[in-house]
């Protein structure tokens, strides 16, 4: 297994791309996957991707996957044609990255006006997945959604996605914390999508019921109004063992990220959740 940290994880640093490899090199990640390079470096952004790409190597830092945002229900200004066309933009940085994995959202929801079912959602979002994972085929790049963004985020609903796109080089990321954002157990969603997991995600969340007194700074409402806070990886109420138990159990092929926005120092919980997931996944195959 090869271990992995997300940039978003430094993004309370206010660093660069390059100076967020080299701290994912020193803590002891194998990878590092990085969100859309548009909000942290300026001009010909492929240019910034081989740059970046020979910065990593020389490192001796992989990067795996980039990860971008997208919405075909509203992107674009509801325009999905030119939607799927910057996105496939998007597809080109990675290719200069030489990332295996991209990983796009899916949507939001139905913008104002224009309300339908999650039905006729998953029809379009299908169309647009399935063109530009066509296109990504042919610069030897997977893409994949993630369960993110509440819209999209129930282990039914991405499946749904999933089941509708239909395509060998479409695939989920599936973050084992997400699903608490919509009150699913995530070790019971995870069963349910890795099957189509080519990436998966180790994230941590502090879980109240929405009964509880209200902690305050630090936690949001999940959809059924429950209290979560983000944890170090290990730290929180997600079973992350079991987690990824289940993922080992049937199969799964891919590689491990750390997703970590906690209150805690960075490096400190990037240090302890790296720990962690790597005990968690060893013990998994030692049974």
């Amino acid at each position: 297994m090869k271990y992995g940290v997300s940039s978003y994880n430094y993004r309370r640093h206010q660093i660069n791309c390059f100076d967020a490899a080299e701290q994912a090199k020193k803590t002891g990640f194998d990878h590092i996957e990085y969100i859309d390079l548009n909000e942290t470096e300026a001009g010909d952004m492929c240019e910034v991707a081989r740059r970046l790409h020979t910065h990593c190597e020389a490192l001796g830092l992989e990067i795996w996957c980039y990860t971008v945002q997208a919405d075909f229900l509203w992107g674009s200004g509801g325009d999905l044609k030119a939607e799927i066309e910057r996105i496939k933009a998007k597809i080109d940085i990675g290719e200069a990255l030489g990332v295996h994995l991209m990983r796009h959202d899916a949507s939001t929801g139905w913008p104002e006006g224009k309300e339908g079912t999650f039905d006729e959602a998953v029809e379009r979002i299908a169309a647009a997945c399935r063109e530009l994972t066509a296109y990504a085929e042919q610069k030897g790049i997977r893409t994949m959604v993630e369960n993110h963004g509440y819209y999209c985020q129930a282990s039914e609903r991405m499946e749904k996605i999933v089941t509708a796109v239909n395509h060998p080089n479409f695939g989920l990321l599936v973050d084992m914390g997400n699903f608490l954002c919509v009150d699913e157990t995530p070790a019971e969603a995870v069963r349910r999508l890795i099957p189509h997991a080519f990436h998966l995600h180790c994230k941590d969340f502090h879980c109240h019921p929405a009964d509880y007194p209200n902690p305050g700074e630090g936690y949001f409402r999940s959809q059924g109004n429950g209290y979560i806070r983000a944890a170090i990886v290990g730290h929180g109420d997600v079973n992350v063992r079991q987690c990824l138990e289940i993922a080992k159990s049937a199969g799964y092929q891919g590689r491990l990220s750390l997703e970590f926005e906690g209150m805690e120092d960075v490096e400190t919980g990037n240090r302890i959740g790296l720990d962690n997931m790597k005990r968690f996944w060893e013990e998994a195959e030692n049974g």
